[in-house]
């Protein structure tokens, strides 16, 4: 073979389309769609070598959290991820707060992996399996019963899911007489100002649920609103439950979220009640800061006790899991401060022995990251999926396997960073949101953003 076909043969089996050690970020702009099902403020990051990774802030959240880094990271090799983590997570916050410090993180994994070649699982330290359980959180509209659940639950499993998750909340008992006890008028309020969040698991928070006397109902704390369930409420509550048992059986596991904001002390009453019915996880009984309040509910039952899509960075998790207040963490890649503080995560996991299971309600970019981070952590339970009854999602992002979901699973791709070939424009441009117009816009405006943002004198 002559030196020059040697040559070719060799290029034509490496990438020569990048050189890592001089890339730049040249740009970043943002892309809002709704109705995924909810709002997903999309982030591409340019480089200087023609190199675009892809990002998302948290579902529901403002792309202002992702945009006031752009002049932060601007010029630097977006390849030391790490080295531009530490330099802006103090601008992340728990919830959606940090949704801007993950979703640069993950488009920055995107282009280190499209520019060394290898996809985002082997930048986390290689895979401990090619294929990650799935679980779809189900919903039923409006007033239903628990059979109306199990039917709903027993499709999930007819199209191959082996992991269930439905909601189960004290908003269907609000027209329940006798079945909740409240300081009179407080429930019509619920009803009132928060109806559109009794709703959310459909589509996004409304931006009216941040305003005024809707606002004020919607943050009332679990512990503070005064609602009690009545004996006559657990009854209802438990044959819901049974009903849905006596229809999917007790061989699948099942975990419950949105149990709704009541006393610590009515939680325990409820998980109590149903410890019969083998439930894998109680979600969010508490807001997740109080941690005494999660060790006081985890050591009253037997049903595990899971928090954490909230939570941004790892090692805040550590003071629930020390205190025993939790079996099983559910955090979110686009909270927690993106893949490499999942993976710190997943280490944490292993030292106090809980499990996980990763949070996900968002596009297939958010999704595609959450599946790296679970190929990549060495125990996990299953990754979230909130968009089975959306028949475009998938179709977002090219490239990847369609449907990227089959039997339950989802395949770990091998191609490099997220495994996203390109995003389907058209279809974007069809779901863009209606409050926040504008396909990957001129962010220009964003360029010299400044601040003195050392933390310490």
């Amino acid at each position: 073979m002559e030196e020059k076909t040697i040559r070719e043969h060799i290029e034509s089996n490496i990438n020569t389309a990048s050189s890592p050690s001089e890339l730049k970020i040249t740009d970043m702009r943002i892309t809002n769609i709704d109705g995924a099902p909810k709002h997903c403020p999309l982030i591409k990051i340019y480089t200087n070598q023609g190199i675009v990774g892809y990002g998302e802030v948290r579902d529901a959240s403002s792309a202002t959290y992702a945009l006031m880094l752009k002049s932060r990271i601007l010029n630097e090799n977006p390849c030391n991820v790490d080295k531009i983590f530490r330099r802006v997570k103090q601008f992340g916050g728990h919830s959606r707060q940090g949704g801007g410090v993950s979703g640069v993180e993950v488009a920055l994994m995107d282009i280190a992996g499209k520019a060394w070649g290898v996809p985002c699982w082997q930048m986390l330290g290689g895979k401990f399996r090619d294929k990650v359980r799935v679980y779809c959180d189900t919903d039923v509209d409006g007033k239903h019963t628990g059979a109306d659940m199990g039917r709903a639950l027993k499709k999930r499993m007819e199209a191959g899911y082996t992991f269930l998750k439905m909601d189960l909340g004290i908003e269907l008992m609000l027209d329940e007489p006798g079945c909740l006890n409240a300081p009179l008028g407080f429930l019509e309020d619920i009803k009132k100002y928060s109806a559109k969040a009794l709703a959310h698991q459909k589509g996004s928070i409304d931006y009216d649920m941040m305003m005024g006397k809707n606002y004020e109902t919607f943050t009332i704390p679990h512990y503070a609103t005064g609602i009690h369930i009545t004996e006559k409420g657990l009854d209802y509550l438990e044959n819901y439950v049974k009903e849905v048992r006596d229809i999917i059986g007790y061989e699948v596991p099942l975990a419950i979220d949105h149990f709704g904001h009541v006393c610590i002390e009515d939680c325990i009453r409820f998980a109590r009640r149903i410890e019969k019915y083998n439930i894998s996880w109680m979600e969010d009984v508490a807001p997740w800061q109080y941690t005494e309040h999660f060790a006081k509910i985890a050591h009253a039952t037997t049903i595990p006790i899971c928090t954490g899509e909230d939570i941004y960075l790892h090692d805040n998790f550590e003071p629930l899991m020390k205190a025993g207040g939790v079996s099983v963490v559910h955090p979110d890649t686009l909270t927690v401060g993106g893949m490499l503080e999942m993976k710190k995560l997943g280490d944490l996991c292993d030292k106090y022995g809980v499990a996980m299971a990763i949070h996900m309600a968002e596009s297939p970019i958010g999704f595609m990251a959450a599946l790296h981070c679970a190929a990549a952590v060495q125990n996990v339970l299953a990754v979230e999926y909130h968009s089975s009854d959306v028949a475009w999602w998938n179709d977002l992002a090219l490239g990847i396997e369609n449907p990227v979901i089959k039997n339950g699973f989802a395949t770990v791709p091998n191609k490099p960073g997220l495994g996203i070939d390109a995003l389907n424009e058209e279809l974007i441009a069809e779901h863009i949101h209606k409050k926040y117009p504008g396909q990957w816009e001129p962010t220009d405006e964003w360029n010299k953003e400044w601040a003195n943002d050392r933390t310490w004198s």
